[in-house]
């Protein structure tokens, strides 16, 4: 056998690494259906007197991080801070990543030899009847001590580790994204409970005010009873509308119970230990800039993860592809050995040893294109989710879109029926103070009047949840560029 010098060696590998390539497809990003302009973007209409929405200013270009202080209320503000620091569901999010940018590291180990070194020593006694047995010799019992290291490399000649580093980075980037995508999930579930929970304070504010109302009515009729001009009935019909009243007043306090031990779970708080004082619902809903079609793309964080999913299953492909060419390896030897520890670091112990091999698979009973077309199968697969969810994101978008555009469309429709429900209940009381009708008359227009304010009050609520989905579904004001650059 001949040995392979040092320099010799060198070179060989050199040829080797100058002749390699990178075998399978290169990435390319695949095409998604995108829109001009969104449909329901249109101008809104005229704001009502005391509307609930602005127009949007001139620093309202896009949106930013921090997109729940848009709404300005301190206490959202201070909720949501809480939420990165406290939530268990991101925190595991956040471990799964750190999971994916260690395999990174793995992967880009293989780019380079593994070394290994140590002592050994060992006590040999040989058989006296083997064959070729020096009889001249008495004794079979000896020492080695030995002092060598190792190294072994494999060349990455046909781009598998660079198609392993490039498949690992890009599962890592989408387990970024998908963290990104976990923690927006998470705060818009916040504040579309926060906003819930103050919808439900507006409602039972408005029921406790119809119940002071109500009892000064109640009072009104038994005054009339007791002065002969009003029936038992007319005190009847005022008490039962009182009671009502009330056990929906009460009943809001379940629907409130339940959002705020949402939130209570959302920033990371046991919900027996929480609670919040109510407040109505006070604050403006801003006009939240939507930007282009083409940009959502770059700004939803579940597209940029199955994006980078299929980079991920591209890299596959090479690296199921390298597996039709040889494997290369070269392996060294060297160190000290003897049968003396006093002569084990001495020019005669030296011993080494170089050598390369390359080995080629000639039948696999076509396993290896098996894995192949799997591996193609698995891109063809990630570049459909992919596309679908662009199309879903698009949907989720005008979805919301319509939402604000009709809600505030009814909003100022509604408006009109609380004020016509308001003077109809004027009307009917000052007919009944006048004798002119019976009870039913206001117990009819007090029913239209809270009626209506309810569904003015669960309007506004409607708003303020449709806009926490529109920054959802528009990403949040996350962007490609907070990916990391692994």
């Amino acid at each position: 056998m001949t040995r392979l010098r040092p320099g010799a060696l060198a070179a060989t590998a050199a040829v080797f690494l100058l002749a390699g390539c990178t075998v399978g497809p290169n990435y390319h990003r695949p095409d998604a259906a995108t829109a001009p302009a969104w449909k329901e973007n249109a101008p809104p209409p005229p704001n009502p007197p005391n509307g609930t929405w602005k127009q949007a200013e001139p620093s309202d270009g896009a949106l930013k991080g921090a997109w729940w202080e848009m709404y300005g209320d301190p206490q959202l503000s201070a909720l949501e801070a809480k939420v990165a620091v406290s939530n268990q569901t991101l925190r595991a999010a956040m471990e799964q990543y750190n999971a994916a940018r260690e395999q990174v590291r793995v992967a880009r180990s293989q780019y380079y030899p593994t070394l290994s070194a140590g002592p050994s020593a060992q006590r040999t006694r040989e058989s006296y009847n083997q064959a070729n047995t020096n009889r001249a010799v008495t004794d079979y019992q000896f020492n080695t001590f030995t002092i060598a290291g190792q190294a072994q490399w494999e060349p990455d000649l046909w781009g598998q580790v660079r198609r392993t580093v490039e498949q690992a980075r890009a599962s890592a980037q989408a387990s970024a994204a998908l963290l990104a995508n976990v923690e927006l999930s998470l705060r818009a579930e916040l504040a579309a409970d926060y906003f819930e929970m103050r919808g439900l304070d507006s409602q039972q504010q408005l029921l406790d005010n119809t119940v002071k109302s109500y009892e000064e009515y109640l009072k009104l009729t038994q005054i009339r009873f007791k002065g002969g001009v009003a029936t038992e009935s007319d005190v009847a019909l005022a008490q039962t509308q009182l009671e009502t009243t009330r056990a929906q007043d009460i009943d809001v306090g379940v629907a409130r119970a339940q959002y705020e031990h949402a939130i209570a779970t959302l920033i990371g708080t046991p919900a027996s230990t929480f609670s919040l004082p109510p407040m109505p619902l006070g604050v403006q809903i801003p006009q939240v800039p939507v930007g282009v079609p083409s940009q959502l793309l770059e700004r939803r964080p579940d597209i940029a993860a199955a994006e980078r999913q299929v980079d991920a299953a591209n890299a596959q492909i090479g690296v199921a592809v390298a597996a039709y060419y040889p494997n290369v390896s070269l392996t060294g030897t060297g160190g000290f050995a003897s049968g003396n520890p006093g002569t084990l670091i001495q020019g005669p112990s030296e011993m080494w040893s170089l050598g390369a091999s390359a080995v080629e698979l000639l039948f696999d009973a076509g396993r290896r294109h098996a894995i192949t077309q799997q591996a193609r199968d698995a891109y063809e697969q990630q570049v459909a989710n992919y596309r679908q969810n662009v199309l879903a994101a698009f949907q989720d978008v005008e979805d919301n879109l319509a939402a604000i555009r009709i809600l505030n469309q009814e909003s100022a429709q509604q408006q009109l029926a609380v004020e016509a429900a308001e003077r109809s209940l004027n009307i009917s009381t000052n007919r009944y103070k006048g004798g002119v009708t019976t009870y039913l008359e206001v117990l009819t227009a007090q029913t239209a009047q809270l009626g209506n304010q309810r569904t003015q009050a669960d309007i506004a609520t409607r708003q303020f949840v449709a806009s926490v989905q529109l920054i959802r579904a528009l990403g949040g004001g996350w962007d490609t560029s907070q990916l990391p650059k692994l």
